[in-house]
């Protein structure tokens, strides 16, 4: 094995990170609260990386938030796409991760040799996917009626008033997986997919970015399918999944099978653009080859991995 080349026995890792790794509830959202929330998984992570190649996706909500907030409040700034509002934040995220898991690297005793790469993502759409007939997903700030009658953009009313929507497409392919696969051969601990992706659609030999979303499960799910990961890990804000959820006899759920999960998902049980997604994400994983799935809180990501927390699934 050389120098530059990661020991093939190791499995690979992916951990797809909810936005509460960077964000929580309640917070603004400053750079100084992202970096100490990113702390604990980063630390769980780099504990992980003796035994595993590991591939990191995130979520980038706020943060596009924000950025969609900044331009509404400056109307002499051009307006972006949204396409490279994700790009920025691909970059923004990757950089607060490499680090904060460099520092906790470091505190390990690490000698430094841990090589990382953030990777501007472009996940493939169909142009001619449902979504994009029907925009459901809302973004950025909110408006009062009568200023979202006037904006240049679809909107649909919501709890906190009216916001934009776009599309949320399924992912079809990812664009770099045969760079990110290579990478990790190389020993390279690799974050892409962040925010579900730079959403694109084939247009002749090239790509075209568009308006729209993915869901950072689902392109995590599909980037492992792709890469050949073996044990998937989606870290949220909550233990695991869980029957009645915020209910009267609520239970979370140490094991499921890919079976009882479709059962569960027609009969309701999974709140549509929460856990919903995770459950398709995992069930698509491990039908595809997958090893093994688990969904469990961002506190207990190790504990996930070691079998001993979150929500395990199998084929049967």
């Amino acid at each position: 094995m050389g120098p530059h080349q990661a020991n093939p026995s190791k499995p690979v890792l992916l951990v797809a990170l909810g936005g509460n790794a960077l964000i929580r509830k309640g917070q603004r959202g400053s750079i100084d609260e992202q970096f100490e929330n990113l702390q604990l998984p980063m630390r769980q992570i780099a504990g992980l990386l003796p035994e595993y190649r590991i591939i990191i996706t995130h979520g980038n909500g706020p943060q596009v938030g924000n950025l969609l907030l900044q331009q509404e409040c400056c109307s002499e700034v051009p307006r972006l796409p949204l396409e490279i509002l994700v790009a920025q934040t691909q970059g923004q995220i990757g950089y607060m991760i490499e680090t904060t898991l460099d520092n906790q690297l470091m505190q390990l005793g690490s000698n430094g040799q841990q090589l990382f790469v953030t990777l501007l993502s472009y996940v493939v759409v169909d142009e001619k996917d449902p979504g994009f007939q029907n925009p459901s997903k809302p973004i950025g700030p909110a408006f009062s009626q009568e200023t979202a009658a006037g904006l240049p953009y679809p909107t649909r009313r919501t709890a906190r008033g009216y916001r934009r929507v776009v599309a949320s497409p399924k992912p079809v392919t990812i664009v770099e997986k045969r760079e990110i696969k290579k990478l990790i051969e190389l020993g390279f601990l690799v974050i892409a997919c962040g925010g579900g992706g730079i959403p694109v659609i084939r247009d002749s030999r090239s790509f075209q970015g568009v308006d729209a979303v993915i869901d950072k499960d689902l392109s995590s799910a599909r980037l492992a399918i792709e890469v050949g990961v073996e044990i998937f890990v989606i870290a949220t804000d909550v233990p695991g999944v869980a029957l009645s959820y915020d209910q009267p006899g609520q239970q979370f759920l140490r094991r499921l099978t890919v079976a009882e999960a479709a059962r569960y998902r027609e009969q309701g049980e999974f709140p549509p653009g929460s856990m919903d997604p995770k459950i398709e994400a995992v069930m698509d994983f491990l039908q595809h080859g997958g090893a093994r799935a688990v969904i469990c809180s961002v506190e207990q990501i190790d504990r996930a991995v070691k079998g001993e927390a979150g929500t395990e699934f199998f084929v049967q």
